[in-house]
């Protein structure tokens, strides 16, 4: 196994210490949690880059590496629906969800074809962005409750703006997610419609 499927197969060993310590009661589990999500997030950078530069591209990575991405992505939102201290909606969830199996189904119509769906520009805009929405929601999440607001006064203002900035976040991921998966979708049609 080369080096960048090591770091692919790290991002996947790393998602239930992640999850363990989001919802774990031990003193700064959220910070904890923020450096394993954050380690994770930079195997993601790593590996792709690895495997391009010394031509370490395999089925085993094409295939494991899409898989860790959104099993990291899905696990952490996931967690910020059905923890209190986040409250997200699952709305969002459902429609990212939603868009990554779509995107799935239709890489392996395409693998059927011959074909390959590379990552577009707003396939990666919409992947950084979300890295950086939960990187910073669990920065939060460190800030307020593993160390109590560094003793600022931390008033009912704070957590409305806060849950409003956080939900925007939310939303904007979601939006490009949705926005992304219409590209694909329209660039990969053919595929779809290849019967009439």
């Amino acid at each position: 196994m080369n080096l960048a499927n090591k770091l692919t197969l790290i991002r996947v060993i790393l998602v239930p210490f992640f999850l363990l310590f989001m919802y774990i009661d031990v003193p700064c589990h959220f910070l904890i949690a923020l450096v394993i999500f954050s380690a994770a997030s930079i195997t993601d950078a790593l590996d792709g880059h690895i495997a391009r530069k010394n031509n370490l591209i395999t089925n085993f990575g094409k295939f494991l590496d899409p898989l860790a991405d959104k099993v990291l992505v899905m696990a952490a939102l996931a967690v910020f629906v059905d923890i209190d201290e986040v409250g997200m909606s699952a709305i969002p969830l459902i429609i990212i969800t939603a868009r990554e199996f779509m995107v799935s189904g239709l890489r392996l119509l395409a693998a059927n074809s011959g074909v390959v769906v590379a990552a577009g520009m707003w396939g990666k805009l919409k992947t950084a962005f979300t890295m950086v929405t939960i990187i910073g929601i669990n920065a939060w999440l460190v800030f307020v409750y593993d160390f109590g607001g560094f003793g600022l006064n931390l008033n009912d203002t704070f957590y409305s703006i806060s849950g409003i900035f956080i939900s925007s976040m939310i939303w904007i991921s979601t939006i490009l997610t949705v926005i992304s998966g219409i590209i694909y979708l329209k660039a990969y049609w053919n595929l779809i419609d290849s019967d009439k």
